[in-house]
């Protein structure tokens, strides 16, 4: 089958489906490539480069007319100027892989529908874990987080990071990201990057501790809702969860510098967080970057696809963020392109096979042989949720068969025990000699030492709890050393074997440490 890379004729748009490092991989699957003149361009991608990496390259008439597969990245559309209908264009009974946005593109599925297409959207891939490698939007959201950091520190006036400096002390920007999604990490990752304070709030309480791991801060809304789904989104929150949070970004946007907003909602315009008020309450000079642009956006002064400025704050409502970073986000978008190829053909043999019973390609595919198949049935999660979620019911023990007996000799055996440990230490005590006590007296301090170092720390910390054992030998090695010097043949043995055992564990406790701290270094 032969797979069409066409060039997208979305204004502005510079990302392409694939790229050359791609191709190559896509004709180890047994497919064939043609892509159209200038697709690649605005990514940097030449056509003699595609040509050196197999692949055709063709007319635009030419490559619809003979491609069984379809790779775009934006949803089929009409260009009057160019007199281009992509869905006309499309071949009968062929498939289409890109971004659709099917809840908000209805009438385009159904015509897909009608040239009896198998459609594939980018943008329904299940969030489950098998299907990571083909998360298509998390890809571009990575990309837009980082870009809207970018965008912000073009458009604000100051430094990010503070300095101390002759001519006077600059304090750090204040940054809040609304969102903890992918974009919103990237976003928090990057201004932290560049010395910024970062504050982010979300309504899933979980994300709390990936804001804290990447240096931000989390801002909790004064309203304990969980506003988590079983797939990964978030959802409608009630109305007082929502005039507590009003009242939270109301705080933040008079405090701070740049606003972050990513909020979006499955199949619905984006929620209007920042109001007219609040970007009034602002600071001169201060932004807001919108990446719920597209959407409608999340501020309520966003217009999508331009800047704009109101009481004196910048307003970022590009709708092109990842087309920014073109080549980045093209070579992003070609792989998660390509493990769907992979996961089509198991074979290799460049023929698709669209398994309706794997789930990950079942939530995928919008459309199958020209039968509108979405939405996909919901998909069994199996994490366990703290409310509203299914868990498995706790087994009742009956009262019948729990082992009372057994309890009660097992503690009248650890007094007996304890007892007996008593008299013999009562017996060594006062027939053993005074060298002897001592260093009996040692070895049980030893131990019981060696049993609050060792034996109460956690397992995923013994690596780190190398360099405290390897003090602890160097004091066993002192003590061999002195031993040393002891009279007969019995004692110096020994402690030439404990001086050789305790060498060859600090040796290489020192050995594993260096080597897990080196880890961690850039």
């Amino acid at each position: 089958m032969r797979i069409g890379v066409p060039k997208e004729i979305q204004a502005g748009e510079k990302r392409v489906a694939t790229v050359p490092e791609v191709v190559e991989k896509l004709i180890r699957l047994g497919f064939t490539v043609a892509v159209e003149s200038g697709a690649g361009e605005g990514a940097n991608c030449p056509d003699d480069a595609y040509r050196e990496a197999g692949a055709e390259v063709l007319g635009r008439e030419d490559l619809w007319a003979a491609s069984d597969i379809i790779l775009k990245v934006r949803a089929p559309q009409v260009h009057p100027e160019l007199a281009i209908d992509e869905v006309e264009s499309l071949r009968e009974g062929a498939t289409l892989v890109s971004f659709l946005w099917p809840a908000q593109n209805p009438g385009l599925l159904q015509r897909l529908a009608s040239r009896r297409a198998t459609v594939f959207a980018m943008d329904s891939v299940p969030r489950i874990s098998r299907a990571q490698k083909l998360d298509a939007l998390s890809s571009m959201s990575n990309i837009a987080g980082y870009r809207a950091v970018i965008e912000a520190a073009n458009q604000f006036g100051r430094f990010f990071t503070g300095q101390v400096t002759a001519a006077g002390k600059v304090p750090p920007a204040k940054v809040f990201v609304i969102g903890v999604g992918v974009a919103g990490l990237a976003a928090i990752g990057t201004a932290r990057g560049l010395g910024a304070i970062v504050r982010a709030s979300d309504t899933r309480p979980e994300v709390r501790d990936q804001v804290k791991s990447l240096g931000g801060e989390f801002v909790e809304v004064d309203h304990h809702e969980d506003g988590a789904t079983a797939g990964g989104h978030g959802k409608v929150m009630s109305e007082a969860y929502r005039k507590a949070q009003h009242d939270l970004y109301a705080r933040q946007s008079m405090d701070v510098d740049i606003v972050i907003t990513t909020a979006l909602l499955p199949g619905q315009p984006a929620p209007k967080l920042i109001t007219a008020g609040m970007v009034e309450s602002m600071r001169p000079g201060s932004v807001i970057v919108d990446l719920a642009a597209e959407q409608g956006g999340n501020c309520e002064l966003t217009v999508p696809g331009q800047v704009v400025v109101r009481y004196g704050v910048t307003i970022i409502g590009y709708t092109d963020l990842p087309s920014r970073l073109s080549r980045q986000a093209s070579t992003l978008y070609a792989t998660n392109l390509l493990r769907l190829m992979e996961e089509l053909c198991p074979a290799k043999d460049g023929i698709l096979h669209v398994s309706m019973e794997d789930e990950m390609i079942r939530g995928t595919t919008v459309v199958k042989d020209g039968v509108i198949t979405w939405p996909p049935p919901p998909i069994a999660v199996s994490r366990m949720r703290k409310n509203g979620a299914t868990a498995a019911a706790p087994v009742a023990v009956p009262k019948a068969e729990k082992p009372k007996g057994p309890g009660r000799m097992a503690r009248f055996a650890s007094v007996i025990l304890l007892g007996a440990a008593c008299l013999m230490f009562l017996w060594v005590g006062a027939k053993a000699p005074p060298a002897f006590l001592s260093h009996f007296t040692v070895f049980v301090l030893a131990c019981f030492v060696g049993y609050m170092v060792i034996w109460n720390v956690t397992p995923a910390l013994h690596t780190p709890l190398m360099s405290v054992t390897n003090v602890i030998s160097s004091i066993i090695t002192i003590g061999a050393l002195v031993q040393m010097s002891s009279p007969g043949h019995p004692v110096p043995i020994l402690a030439g074997i404990a001086i050789v055992l305790t060498s060859v564990n600090m040796a290489g406790g020192f050995w594993v440490t260096r080597r897990m701290l080196g880890m961690f270094r850039k």
